[in-house]
């Protein structure tokens, strides 16, 4: 078992944010960006939209055997090949005068996204005592909503400054920053090369996995579904010039459900699971009825931001605790699925849009939460265990 202080390492926790804080951006970026780039490329603006669904694809699909492949490798080792993968991948895309280059580009980020995500969450617990696993975590899952509510924003406005190619030249000199910062401030952990690991279906047979799966997939397919399509919503709400600011209020909501997340995650995993649906159904259902008030939108987008920001820790905090010994495999089972999700959720979207107009997205959120909340409230003795009930695996201190 590796050695862990009374505190919190931060520098090392914070490496680790910025990492999950570049792939993030590295994702969604090119949403800020797109009629720069297919006017570059000569593509219309729907196929240089596929960039973010091909990254999707590319950790989607390489998640669960890259993370069983490199199970035997130091996990320092690991984060800093997965990096130098982001490197690579955002030089290709900002030197790149050629559509298929730039979606293999594009395949390979999404591919070194897999290796992170399928090793972060348990990083951070194996870096940090038992009883600030979850604090851990909620530290380095910051970086997604500094992503989506500043670094996309602000890429955005680059993007449209001095091209949308200095943009992931930036991206690429903050990969190569965040190489020398893993180096020099996060320390290394040892992999668990094991004969004979558990299959997918044997961890998906473990107590708790398969709910915590399943909630994962139906809630970041409802997220992503209304979050890929905002701009078109507010658009027919008549607030497409605020679209910015509704995502900054969203990203500060997000950032506060974190800290909410943090502080009490240890002891109250079941019901800030529960809450957040909640939260995320009550702003659906106002967008729903009442959106044709800014005041209402900008609530509803509060609630939402609330219910969400903090759900990433809270699911790979619970997949962790369910898979125990095998919290590496279920670990790359949520990343498979949750970018899985993604890239569905913007299909399903686009198909919604087309059948039933952007007023529909709200109402699909809804009717989507109504499982995730039955399956939470369900699984109270595995998955999400009520106050008191929750017992740690340990397998923060064992995986990675």
């Amino acid at each position: 078992m590796p050695h862990t202080t009374a505190r919190l390492p931060l520098p090392a926790l914070l490496a680790l944010a910025t990492a999950v804080f570049v792939t993030s951006l590295t994702e969604t970026l090119p949403a800020g960006l797109l009629p720069a780039m297919s006017t570059d490329l000569g593509v219309g603006e729907s196929a240089m939209g596929q960039s973010v669904t091909i990254y999707a694809i590319g950790t989607a699909t390489t998640a669960i055997p890259l993370s069983a492949a490199t199970a035997g490798w130091r996990r320092k080792r690991l984060l800093l090949a997965a990096t130098a993968g982001f490197a690579a991948a955002n030089t290709v895309t900002a030197v790149s005068a050629n559509y298929p280059l730039t979606m293999a580009a594009r395949f390979v980020a999404g591919v070194a996204a897999g290796l992170a995500w399928a090793l972060l969450a348990g990083y951070a617990r194996r870096l940090a005592p038992a009883h600030l696993q979850g604090r851990a975590i909620a530290i380095v899952m910051t970086g997604i909503p500094v992503a989506l509510s500043l670094g996309v924003p602000a890429g955005t406005f680059l993007g449209d400054a001095v091209g949308w190619r200095v943009t992931f030249s930036v991206m690429t000199v903050l990969a190569v920053v965040l190489l020398g910062w893993i180096a020099v401030a996060v320390p290394d952990r040892p992999g668990q090369r094991r004969e004979g690991r558990t299959p997918v279906l044997r961890t998906l047979a473990l107590p708790g996995v398969a709910p915590v799966l399943f909630v994962t997939l139906v809630l970041v397919l409802a997220h992503t579904v209304l979050y890929t399509y905002i701009a078109t919503f507010l658009d027919r709400l008549g607030m497409g010039g605020s679209t910015d600011v509704v995502l900054l209020v969203f990203g500060a909501a997000s950032l506060l459900s974190i800290w909410i997340v943090g502080v009490h995650i240890h002891r109250r995993l079941r019901a800030l699971t529960l809450a957040s649906t909640v939260l995320f159904a009550v702003a659906a259902t106002v967008l729903a009825v009442a959106a044709g008030s800014p005041a209402a939108v900008y609530a509803a987008v509060t609630l939402w931001g609330l219910g969400w920001g903090g759900a990433p820790t809270l699911l790979q905090t619970a997949v962790g605790d369910a898979g125990g010994d095998e919290a590496d495999a279920a670990q790359a089972m949520l990343v498979t699925l949750w970018n899985a999700a993604m890239a569905g959720g913007g299909v399903v979207g686009g198909v919604l849009l087309d059948r039933l107009g952007s007023g529909s997205f709200p109402w699909s959120v809804l009717f989507l939460l109504l499982p995730v909340l039955a399956v939470v409230a369900g699984a109270r003795a595995h998955g999400f265990p009520a106050a008191g009930e929750r017992t740690d695996t340990g397998a923060g201190t064992r995986t990675g």
